[in-house]
């Protein structure tokens, strides 16, 4: 642990921001995940599994960090509805902490640790099957190039829940993730609501000084809102136009599940794309499909005027406007050139990555191919596909010779070996393989294979 660098850097902006808490205690703990490289990064990869435990299962506090665990204040518009009761319900911010050689600031904050002031009626715990689930979820985003929480550690609890969406009792599990910040725009949203003022400039000024280098934190408040707002739809921008071309689909886009420097975080019912669809829902209970992939981008730029709201008694809102306007042109840029990147091409002029964006989405919503296999198929812009749909659909033949048009990123083996590998892909049906294996046989090598294999995948496609 010599490079553990701790912080109590949240603690300071005082206690109208949080609640400190207990966390709970469990029958169990047995070590199902640790991150190792992710605790490399953060100085802690030295800690034997007792010790993971002791910190991670039974929370004894990092030295140098918290002495005692965080639960953070916010409200937030859940499915277009505000909610002042909410807040972490069950979860807190246990620790910060530096990366090691970046010095960037760092949370460890848990999910399923227990009952806090803001878990109403709900029991504050997180089924094994949750968890697992977002294991996978942040290791194919990483793989992707998404912007994302890392989730840091999963240990069983031992404890048998009783959950309406799935068969009960279930197994539980506490999980800690690794994340830049856990300041949400439901945070600021907070702030305003109860007309704190000084609040709301406090921890604006808090996540430029800590999380927006570019930004000068003591300059005059209507322009620094200007600048946190402008600084944070880039960073929106770039993670939802990342999100559609992984085909990943968030669930609940909720204005409590937008941190505060773009990452992607809270996973609930998230899901992969099986084939190109907008109105496709990861989210059985949202009715309405309002966070359908398709809309996500709507979503996003929602939940970033709901940021604006909080600042438009200071700063001018016609000048916010403009600032939410290039949100659609930033996403869409990015959609565009991270299109091009995961078909294995070199970077080419805006004008013709959005021309071969609109003929990627016709062909993929035309021809239904599947998502994954898309990108795999045409990777580097060579085929490597025998299905009679390239040779019988307009939409897919124009599409190849499109992407045949332009140069590969990566040398000759590189793109066979990823090409000729075994589709890595986080469809519901594989999902639900691996985690029948961990409830019906208590067998997580399917889990492990699986990982490795998105691991792998993704050192592919960052090898230049």
């Amino acid at each position: 642990m010599s490079r553990f660098q701790p912080e109590i850097i949240h603690q300071q902006l005082g206690a109208a921001f949080y609640d400190k808490v207990e966390a709970a205690s469990f029958p169990d703990a047995i070590l199902r995940y640790r991150n190792q490289a992710a605790a490399d990064k953060v100085g802690l990869g030295g800690l034997d599994d007792e010790s993971w435990i002791a910190h991670f299962a039974h929370f004894r506090p990092l030295e140098g960090s918290f002495s005692q665990p965080l639960a953070l204040r916010y409200h937030g518009h859940q499915f277009g509805s505000y909610n002042p009761e909410i807040g972490d319900g069950r979860g807190f911010l246990f620790a910060q902490m530096r990366e090691a050689g970046t010095g960037r600031l760092l949370d460890l904050g848990t999910k399923g640790s227990g009952i806090t002031p803001y878990s109403r009626t709900a029991d504050g715990k997180l089924t094994l099957k949750g968890a697992v689930r977002e294991i996978m979820a942040t290791e194919m985003l990483a793989a992707l190039n998404v912007p994302t929480s890392q989730t840091f550690s999963v240990i069983e609890t031992g404890e048998a829940l009783m959950r309406h969406d799935e068969p009960s009792p279930t197994r539980s599990a506490v999980m800690i993730r690794l994340l830049n910040s856990h300041i949400r725009i439901g945070s600021f949203q907070r702030c305003a609501y109860l007309g704190d003022d000084k609040s709301t400039e406090a921890l604006a000024r808090h996540v430029v000084a800590h999380h927006y280098p570019n930004c000068d934190p003591h300059q005059d408040a209507d322009t620094l809102y200007l600048a946190l707002l402008t600084a944070l739809i880039a960073r929106v921008a770039d993670m939802v136009g990342a999100w559609m071309v992984a085909g990943f689909v968030h669930g609940v886009m909720n204005t409590d599940n937008f941190n505060l420097t773009g990452e992607t975080f809270d996973f609930g019912p998230w899901r992969f794309l099986p084939h190109c669809d907008p109105a496709f829902t990861a989210a059985y209970f949202d009715q309405q499909s309002r966070y359908a992939y398709g809309r996500q981008p709507e979503a996003a730029l929602w939940a970033l005027c709901r940021l604006a709201d909080c600042f438009v008694h200071v700063t001018n809102q016609e000048v916010m406007q403009q600032a939410l306007a290039e949100f659609y042109p930033q996403m869409e840029a990015s959609l565009a050139r991270r299109l091009v990147w995961r078909l294995g091409l070199q970077e080419v002029p805006a004008e013709q990555a959005d021309a071969l964006t609109k003929q990627f989405y016709q062909a993929a919503q035309s021809s239904r191919y599947g998502w994954d296999a898309l990108f795999q198929d045409l990777y580097g812009g060579t085929l490597s596909s025998k299905d009679e749909r390239w040779h019988t659909q307009p939409d897919l033949l124009a599409l190849q010779k499109m992407v045949a048009g332009f140069r590969p990123r990566q040398s000759d083996d590189i793109r066979q070996a990823l090409k000729s590998a075994e589709l890595v892909s986080l469809e519901i049906s594989q999902v639900e393989a691996v985690w029948d294996r961990i409830a019906e046989q208590d067998d997580w090598s399917a889990l492990q294979t699986l990982l490795d294999r998105i691991r792998a995948h993704g050192e592919q496609l960052q090898h230049s």
